[in-house]
């Protein structure tokens, strides 16, 4: 080129405007005026027109996932602590395939998720190229919300509509698919924010109906499920009906997201083991339900029931999972004249333990030396069934379980939760055969200097097959147990989160796990904590 002289410069998005745009600028601009502005993603080939327009754009925080799953387990994390939707940017129907798992979860959570997942260009699709799939079809175990834009024009519109359907109450996965040449033909547009829908509010007749079951009725079980049941101006009102009636109240086994500790009623769950269940539920008469479906085994056994409850036991449904539970709790309140009451005494904070790890040792030992308004992700499996009798007097907390019963949902989740808690310390509560399947997360991590603490189970064993194993009447050999041990070799958790950035230690008592806590909770990055059992 002559000395002097200069290139043409290309036209930026600025010089187009709005009018001038492709359809993978359309899609980030209208993502970020319908108040999407974070974006958890791995994306692909397929994918990199929406990459370039996210470089493009501001606006847009851009988080990586190593593998799909972490990519969507962050994206349920992230609603549960903001009740926002993120958008997921998926590599193709293999890459939702590898997220099936966590939006399973976030499905069983009702978190609200936008996937936008790349395609094969749709005059492309014809000639069955390697990553063709039914992505549609992946698609739509998980997603209450399913579209496939074919032109540029549409993905606007389309991707609008999506973030309306992943905010409809109480919150759902929506999935959009973007062939590529929608995301690179010129043509975009830009949408406006459409509104979120209502609130559903419950029907007065079912206040009315709730109202005399406990007004009239002996032996009422409150059931409370779902995230608006589970508030802390939900567990006040539900507590003063149950004082007002002598209705005894529990939670689901598995809960989205939990507000407990010092403020909040310190309400239990309905066990996890089925003969637990049973027995606790035996004399239930009549079941009032919030947001919670009636309670069932999470397996089938042989010779028990699939039903926890007696098979004689009315059931009234105050709300389902999408209408406004504290509304309505505040309307039964108000019917039955419940009155104000003081909140039960959940006693002292409990004190930092000694000695051998027991699962109510680490309990106390979390609840002792938790910040206050910390985030408790909670994967621990079958060690972790009774922490919560031990975790009332805790100070206020939110407590985030796994659903759907897909394991490998705690790494993920905690990213996702930290990158949504505004800087609370997140305490990840992790069985380690279920944190490998999501290992990835720690990378993540350590990238976005994430405040997580991350406790490591490491009884080295698949410790609830072990169990399970005996549930269905099966006696384990040398074989089925060969397949259920993690320590042929021994899985080197330090080395592993160190490889990834995320310091770490080894703790073999409940005073070196206290001790490493505390040094935890005073850094600002991630720790790691390989907790012996």
């Amino acid at each position: 080129m002559p000395e002097g002289s200069s290139r043409r410069r290309l036209p930026t998005f600025a010089d187009r405007g709005n009018t001038h745009v492709n359809g993978a600028e359309s899609l980030v601009h209208t993502l970020l005026k319908n108040g999407v502005n974070v974006c958890f993603s791995n994306p692909g080939t397929s994918e990199m027109h929406f990459v370039a327009a996210l470089d493009r754009i501001p606006g847009m925080r851009c988080v990586l996932g190593l593998q799909e799953n972490v990519v969507t387990g962050m994206a349920d994390g992230y609603w549960r602590m903001t009740h926002n939707p993120a958008v997921t940017l998926l590599h193709c129907g293999p890459g939702l395939a590898n997220g099936l798992a966590n939006l399973h979860n976030a499905r069983r959570a009702r978190s609200g998720i936008v996937n936008c997942v790349g395609d094969q260009a749709t005059y492309h699709r014809q000639y069955d190229a390697p990553l063709t799939a039914d992505t549609e079809g992946f698609a739509r175990g998980v997603s209450a919300w399913v579209r496939t834009s074919t032109k540029a024009a549409e993905v606007g519109a389309d991707t609008a509509t999506a973030v309306q359907a992943a905010r409809t109450s109480p919150g759902q996965v929506a999935t959009l698919i973007l062939p590529s040449d929608t995301c690179w033909d010129e043509g975009g547009v830009v949408a406006e924010k459409l509104p979120t829908p209502a609130v559903p509010q419950a029907d007065a007749h079912a206040v009315r109906n709730a109202a005399r079951i406990l007004r009239e009725k002996r032996n009422v079980l409150i059931l409370l499920g779902g995230a608006m049941a589970l508030t802390e101006a939900s567990q006040h009102l539900v507590h003063r009906i149950a004082s007002a009636t002598g209705a005894r109240v529990l939670a689901m086994t598995s809960n989205a997201r939990f507000q407990r500790g010092r403020g909040r009623v310190p309400i239990e769950r309905v066990p996890y083991p089925a003969d637990m269940a049973i027995e606790n539920l035996k004399n239930v008469e009549h079941l009032v339900l919030v947001g919670a479906p009636a309670p069932i085994g999470f397996f089938a056994y042989p010779g028990k029931p699939s039903k926890h409850y007696p098979e004689n036991a009315s059931i009234t449904v105050l709300t389902r999972p999408e209408q406004d539970a504290e509304a309505a709790l505040r309307a039964l309140a108000e019917d039955l004249s419940a009155p104000a009451v003081a909140l039960p005494d959940a006693g002292p904070r409990p004190e930092a333990q000694r000695g051998a790890p027991t699962p109510e040792g680490l309990a106390r030992t979390v609840a002792a030396l938790m910040p206050d308004n910390a985030i408790i992700v909670d994967e621990s499996v079958s060690f972790g069934r009774g922490f919560f009798p031990a975790t009332h007097a805790a100070p206020p907390h939110d407590w985030l379980q796994i659903t759907g019963g897909a394991i490998g949902c705690g790494l993920p989740l905690a990213t996702g939760a930290a990158i949504g808690g505004g800087g609370r310390r997140v305490i990840n509560l992790q069985a380690d055969g279920s944190a490998m399947y999501t290992v990835q997360a720690l990378w993540t991590q350590a990238r976005e200097k994430l405040p997580i603490t991350t406790v490591i189970l490491s009884n080295r064993k698949y410790q609830i097959l072990i169990g399970e194993y005996h549930n269905v009447g099966a006696n384990p050999g040398p074989t089925a147990m060969n397949m259920l041990d993690l320590g042929n070799p021994d899985i080197g958790w330090v080395g592993m989160a160190q490889a990834m950035g995320v310091e770490a230690a080894q703790a073999t008592t409940l005073e070196q796990v206290a001790d490493l806590m505390q040094q935890s909770f005073a850094q600002n990055g991630p720790f790691l904590i390989e907790l012996v059992i």
